[in-house]
């Protein structure tokens, strides 16, 4: 049976805000089964809980901020979710002393690493999975992104186009639950070089640098050690993406077609879906045996 579970022992992550440049401290702590993940902003007395779900997103430009009703926010969530994600912690309460997740390495690798170091505890609670039903899309000019069915896996398939020469077009096909996503989990956020100071200037990016983002000239990565995989531009959206719709507060199984999203069209897909309940079923694992995909051969029990 697949449990859900958390961490082990308190997890401390310090470092900087991408956009706010303001330096932060993070703990991640173990939580109860059924609580979910929850954010609490210890700068802040009261009304200081924030949940990270698909509705409490309030601004996707460059990443992914969520707020509760009282506009209490919490920022740059996507790769601290993705690697949540990934390692399967479906509970966790994130005390964190800003308004910033920290940026670290510019991807999900640092995060993934010390709630490994902190070990992984797990419940006797059966883990939640929310299945698609139907296909839905959504089309924006040059964007598009749909989810349909998919029996057993989590398929990701995104594609990004980019007029500078080095980016170009690139496109990736993951199996979430199927596949090493080692090339995806270290994948750093990346800009070009000529769009640094208009960034700045909007108040983004305040907290860049070479150590946590891909800077692209031309035809040139400015980081000196070079590109972590030869898909890395791509691979990065794929771990947003996988960070963004762990808003929608369960293991998905469905498969994702996206080209030139990002986080608002992956937010507006989540919600769209939500909008309709005989768009999605919600189950619960209560078989003992499992292949190496997520739920080949477990049986569903429907409690939605």
């Amino acid at each position: 049976m697949l449990y859900q579970k958390t961490v082990n022992r308190e997890v401390i992550i310090d470092g900087v805000g991408l956009h706010s440049g303001k330096n932060v401290q993070m703990r991640i702590l173990p939580g109860l089964p059924n609580s979910g993940i929850q954010f609490k902003r210890i700068d802040i007395t009261n009304n200081n809980i924030v949940i990270p779900s698909v509705f409490n997103v309030t601004n996707a430009t460059l990443c992914t901020t969520i707020s509760n009703e009282h506009g209490v926010k919490i920022s740059t969530i996507e790769h601290l979710m993705a690697a949540l994600f990934g390692l399967g912690i479906d509970n966790a309460l994130i005390e964190i002393d800003n308004s910033e997740i920290p940026i670290l390495d510019g991807s999900s690798k640092i995060f993934i690493e010390k709630i490994k170091s902190s070990g992984i505890k797990e419940s006797n609670i059966p883990i939640k999975i929310i299945s698609i039903n139907k296909k839905i899309s959504i089309e924006n000019d040059n964007k598009f992104i749909s989810i349909e069915p998919s029996k057993t896996n989590l398929l990701i398939d995104f594609e990004i186009k980019y007029k500078n020469s080095l980016i170009g077009t690139q496109r990736n096909l993951v199996d979430v639950y199927n596949s090493n996503l080692s090339d995806i989990y270290e994948s750093r956020t990346f800009c070009l070089y000529e769009d640094v100071k208009k960034l700045q200037s909007m108040g983004f990016a305040l907290g860049g640098s070479l150590d946590n983002a891909i800077v692209v000239k031309d035809n040139e990565v400015l980081n000196n050690s070079g590109l972590r995989n030869e898909k890395e531009f791509v691979n990065h959206k794929i771990l947003d993406c996988i960070g963004d719709l762990f808003l929608s507060g369960y293991k998905v199984v469905g498969k994702i077609v996206c080209s030139q999203g990002g986080h608002k069209l992956t937010n507006d897909l989540l919600r769209k879906v939500y909008e309709d309940k005989s768009n999605f079923s919600l189950h619960e694992i209560k078989e003992k045996t499992l292949s190496n995909t997520l739920i080949d051969k477990v049986s569903l029990r429907s409690i939605a």
